[in-house]
């Protein structure tokens, strides 16, 4: 990735594209062009048949400036740097500072290109990207220009482990403030590719973390803690703190028991279980015990034989 500053002082992280990738984008972009040049000729030849040898050698040269170098120049002005073969290969060309090209620039990449690409047969070109840093021509340092791909694939973004059920909560009050984001970087995607390491390997790397960690942090880890699962316990007290303060700077109001509100006693206990901020929601309380209602009245009812029958009083009299 390569940092660009725009004018409003905003870094941008562009790929640039390399020799391969552009060498496709500007075959096809020749074979096109030739193409179309060709067919033109061949046109031209025809309707220029009765012209004398002066007219003719006039025509071939205006159709030559015109389809091999005005006519790359007008499409990458009006497409804003996509040319057919880096609209094919994902490619772009921008400014320095990540902006649209205009016509100045277009015109200068494809004054240069005639002598990079088309006189030399690609040779300077191929030379002075392989020498840039970031994959360019004479063309893109003269313009101020940049080739950059704008598909990139999507990489496969693989989730921390949790760290044990026992270390949870045990460094809620390290100073993660020094670690630089670098070393973030580092232990995440050691955690992510632990199990694809070799034991012994793995356990170095594990230990050299560690001892970087508690170089910036100047606390070291409790007794008897390894080193992936104490490196396992540090990102998921760091994605907890996040996550506690991005939750609680939501605009979120109006709710007790909130993080960073009225009522949100007791929700770091809570935050940390799952990695995710808890509601901190009051729990409800119990319904009080209802005492079961009084036993009816029993009532003595006449039944045959003379025997006495009990029967829940209902409230109405029983027919005579």
């Amino acid at each position: 990735m390569s940092d660009l500053v725009t004018g409003d002082a905003v870094v941008l992280e562009l790929q640039p594209a390399r020799l391969p990738s552009r060498a496709l984008a500007v075959l096809i972009d020749l074979v096109v062009v030739w193409a179309a040049y060709l067919l033109v000729t061949l046109g031209l030849a025809v309707a220029t048949a009765s012209l004398d040898e002066a007219a003719v050698m006039a025509v071939s040269i205006a159709s030559f400036l015109l389809i091999l170098v005005g006519a790359p120049i007008a499409v990458e002005t009006l497409s804003h740097g996509r040319s057919l073969g880096k609209l094919a290969c994902g490619l772009r060309v921008v400014r320095d500072d990540g902006g649209p090209i205009r016509f100045r620039h277009a015109l200068v990449r494809g004054a240069m290109g005639v002598v990079e690409i088309l006189m030399t047969f690609g040779v300077v070109a191929c030379v002075a990207s392989l020498v840039s840093e970031r994959g360019r021509r004479l063309g893109d340092v003269f313009a101020g220009t940049l080739v950059v791909r704008e598909r990139i694939p999507a990489a496969r973004v693989l989730a921390v482990p949790p760290p044990p059920p026992w270390l949870v909560g045990r460094f809620a009050g390290l100073d993660l403030s020094a670690v630089p984001e670098s070393l973030w970087l580092e232990i995440r995607q050691y955690l992510t590719r632990a199990r694809e390491l070799d034991p012994a390997v793995g356990r170095r790397l594990a230990e050299r973390l560690a001892d970087e960690l508690v170089a910036r942090t100047g606390t070291p880890p409790p007794p008897g803690v390894p080193a992936d699962a104490y490196l396992a316990g540090v990102v998921a007290e760091r994605q907890t703190r996040e996550a506690r303060r991005a939750f609680g700077s939501a605009g979120v109001t109006g709710m007790p028991g909130v993080a960073g509100m009225p009522g949100a006693a007791g929700v770091s206990g809570a935050v940390g279980a799952v990695g995710m901020p808890a509601p901190g929601f009051a729990p409800p309380v119990a319904p009080s015990p209802v005492a079961p209602p009084a036993a009816a009245p029993v009532v003595a009812s006449p039944v045959a034989g003379g025997q006495q029958a009990t029967a829940p009083a209902t409230g109405f009299a029983p027919p005579a």
